[in-house]
């Protein structure tokens, strides 16, 4: 019998390294492989950064990111890109410029830009080159803070949706705007997803889970909904289905410890 060979679904994740493998590269890699696709990456930046922190970020000469993304895209077919952290705009410039060139589709930006903790990932210039690139994506998954950062307006729980599309019609992109960071009492988290194309809004909730170990969620959230869509999935059910797998592994890690700080999820539910 002839031996058939099937292709890996893959995904390239484009993002900075975290030291202590709660963030960046280390969880889109776990997520991405827990959710049934190959990861490859193109680091950006190393951190020196642990469960309470970043003490230090070391950016990777724009040569290197370069080559690095010839090297992947010009060998590897990927169903999707992820992209994280883009501390400067030469990074942002290169990077568009590359994946313009090896005509990239499905591009998930997480547009990081502050950490857990509060250290600043991104230089001040590179904010204004980050919102020129927003218009090159097919999706963004900001949080709170992030999304206001973008659209300079305050966002509560009364006008996420309306925020969500404000946002989507200014970058031109779809946009999943996450609820996290805002705490109304309720048992529930709630996500807004925005649809450039078709204008619509699909409200999704999951439980809201009593832990502090949710160290690296934006990240993995991101890389696991573009995994879903290598898999061939539509946006909306990849959106689904990150979200439902990036809420199943914090229940599993709600009660692991790692660290003095903030833990990761538990990326394989173990």
């Amino acid at each position: 019998m002839e031996n058939i060979k099937t292709p890996y679904k893959s995904v390239l994740s484009i993002a900075g390294s975290d030291s202590g493998g709660c963030a960046g590269i280390q969880a889109d890699i776990k997520s991405i492989s827990a959710c049934g696709a190959y990861a490859a990456t193109v680091i950006t930046a190393t951190t020196a950064q642990n469960t309470t922190g970043v003490t230090d970020i070391h950016p990777i000469p724009i040569s290197h990111i370069e080559k690095q993304l010839d090297a992947v895209l010009s060998d590897i077919d990927f169903g999707a890109i992820k992209i994280g952290m883009l501390h400067s705009c030469e990074v942002i410039k290169a990077v568009q410029e590359k994946l313009n060139e090896y005509k990239a589709k499905n591009i998930v930006l997480d547009p990081v830009m502050v950490s857990t903790s509060g250290h600043k990932l991104i230089a001040d210039d590179a904010i204004a080159c980050l919102k020129d690139f927003l218009l090159n994506v097919s999706l963004i998954t900001p949080n709170i803070p992030e999304a206001e950062l973008l659209i300079d307006e305050k966002i509560n729980s009364e006008n996420m949706e309306e925020m969500a599309k404000k946002i989507g019609e200014r970058y031109q992109t779809s946009v999943l705007l996450k609820g996290g960071h805002i705490d109304n009492g309720t048992i529930v988290m709630t996500d807004v997803f925005y649809i450039h194309e078709t204008k619509g809004v699909t409200i999704i909730t999951n439980p809201r889970v009593n832990t502090q170990n949710v160290h690296g969620t934006g990240c993995s959230l991101s890389s696991s909904i573009a995994a879903y869509l290598s898999l061939g999935e539509p946006i909306e059910i990849a959106i689904r289905n990150g979200c439902n797998y990036v809420n199943q592994a914090i229940i599993a890690g709600q009660h692991k410890t790692l660290g003095r700080g903030n833990g990761p999820i538990n990326h394989f539910g173990l």
